[in-house]
């Protein structure tokens, strides 16, 4: 596992999930000191001279008009940490929570927040020694930075607050001195540094690219299964077709679905159908615009991960201050709205490959994948669950960005809303995980109707995967721990690890290179 090294320009959304999920530890790089040491020269320089500056010598929010003398300004800092930490509601994952302190010291370490060296490496002490923040879910608006999670990490900075420490909770005091981490005590600009950006919903934000790219795959195969099963014309995906209109993310899905449905016996006994149903038919069309958006959200949050999301801002080098915006959130808060929509396509999709195959008209297999119609149920009620899933995710879909209410006296009149948008997300992902297991379940017990024919490479992978956990379903039995076992396997990447051993590794949208441009005459 590679050392992080932070310079406030190239972390990247991998890296962010080594340090997380894994445990990378995390450095500052040599050459990113001096600007720090510029930054906090300048604001230092400036509280001098007695230039008014915005939450240093002046209140913050509405109280910006009121002047605050420097001896006054480190309890100011101390207090504005106390005043913010007014979240509710359950934890952070104690991944997320690592992954904010990451993107909050790496906006640190760009060098224009005015704080000193030794605070981003108390920070980064904490991320290496374990210290972990607890932090309520609930309570950021996504605009002035995320004050009030971010507060509460800085609490723990402070030596106060509360913490995991190896896996156990305590006082944020405790916790530090168990680690050997000396607390902070603030000066000029520093709890202001520590919580005014957007890295609560940005590092949620980075999480959630990870998964959703692991999650589309795994909805690859899951399409792949299911137009195995129901003997799908493999003409709809032919190259010829998709190279015609140039989306990336198209033709990376009807690649992806040929190469893992190459050598199918089951395809190979032709039907004598022209065409197939739009959920069939249409596959790489509809989940191609999920992987397009996909690279459209990653885009934008290495972007805001490698922002100087902060206020106010100290440009050493130009000798000049500025109080600004750059903790608004409205650029992550609208991508991931869009992700939401993205993925909720995907389970809409899946749900309705699942209905395909549990129809005997549409499938031409036993009706709900079991014999014994009547006494057996089959498969019945578990698309009863994806549909209840796939309903859920609609509702989740409408977007957190399109609100805002004023706070502050209206000094913060327009908010992003984007930490909403972030935790529905995550929720929406979940959902899709067991949507697309039981697309999985239903697909593997469709196989077992084709006369001993074999499915293709890839999706024979996944089948032999499953059935080594979950059985053929002859009689009716309990179906969630079925379910569970292979949403586990979509989560833990296992039915994705074994297919890409056997086919290779699946594209992306990004993975699409050379396709042809259409001549468009004005």
């Amino acid at each position: 596992m590679s050392e992080v090294i932070l310079d406030g320009n190239s972390l990247s959304i991998e890296q962010i999930h080594t340090v997380a999920r894994q445990g990378a530890k995390v450095s500052i790089n040599p050459t990113a000191i001096k600007k720090i040491q510029k930054s906090r020269d300048l604001i230092e320089k400036a509280v001098a001279e007695g230039v008014a500056i915005y939450g240093v010598t002046t209140g913050i929010g509405e109280f910006a008009r009121i002047k605050i003398s420097p001896e006054q300004s480190a309890d100011l800092q101390r207090r504005i940490v106390y005043s913010h930490s007014a979240g509710t509601g359950q934890p952070f994952p104690e991944d997320v929570v690592r992954a904010a302190m990451l993107c909050r010291a790496n906006t640190l370490t760009k060098g224009y927040s005015g704080v000193r060296l030794s605070l981003i490496e108390t920070v980064l002490d904490m991320i290496n020694k374990g210290v972990i923040p607890y932090i309520n879910e609930k309570g950021s608006l996504g605009a002035s930075g995320d004050l009030s999670p971010l507060s509460q990490f800085a609490e723990v900075a402070l030596g106060e607050g509360r913490a995991w420490y190896k896996g156990e909770m305590m006082s944020g005091a405790q916790a530090m001195k168990l680690a050997g981490i000396k607390p902070v005590d603030l000066t000029y600009k520093e709890g202001l540094g520590l919580i005014n950006g957007s890295q609560m919903m940005t590092a949620g934000a980075a999480m959630l690219v990870y998964d959703a790219e692991r999650i589309l795959k795994n909805a690859l195969i899951a399409s792949a299964m299911a137009l195995d099963a129901l003997r799908a014309v493999e003409r709809a995906y032919h190259p010829l077709v998709h190279k015609i209109r140039p989306y990336a993310g198209q033709n990376a899905v009807a690649e992806n679905l040929l190469r893992l449905m190459e050598g199918s016996e089951i395809l190979a006994n032709k039907t004598g159908k022209v065409q197939d149903g739009y959920s069939m038919r249409c596959t790489p069309q509809i989940m191609g615009p999920s992987f397009d958006t996909l690279e459209h959200v990653r885009k934008i949050i290495n972007i805001e991960v490698n922002s100087g999301a902060d206020n106010p801002l100290f440009f050493g080098d130009e000798d000049q201050y500025f109080a600004a915006g750059n903790f608004h959130g409205q650029g992550v808060g609208m991508v991931i709205d869009f992700l939401c929509i993205a993925m909720s396509e995907i389970a809409n999709l899946s749900e309705r490959h699942t209905n395909r195959m549990l129809n005997p008209v549409l499938s031409g297999l036993p009706d709900f994948l079991v014999e014994g119609k009547g006494l057996n149920s089959g498969l019945m009620v578990s698309q009863y669950t994806a549909a209840a899933l796939v309903s859920e995710n609609k509702v989740l879909s409408h977007p957190a960005s399109v609100d805002s209410i004023s706070v502050s006296a209206d000094q913060e009149d327009h908010v992003s809303m984007g930490p909403i948008a972030v935790r529905k997300c995550g929720e929406i992902l979940r959902n899709v995980r067991a949507v697309l297991a039981i697309e999985m379940m239903c697909a593997a017990q469709a196989f077992e109707f084709h006369g001993g024919r074999k499915p293709g490479k890839g999706t024979k992978a996944a089948y032999d995967l499953i059935r080594s956990r979950v059985p053929r379903l002859v009689d009716d039995r309990v179906l969630y721990p079925d379910i569970e076992a292979i949403r586990q396997m979509v989560e833990d990447c296992s039915i994705l690890d074994v297919v890409e051993k056997t086919v290779g590794p699946l594209k992306l949208a990004r993975d699409v290179i050379d396709l042809p441009t259409p001549n468009v005459k004005a």
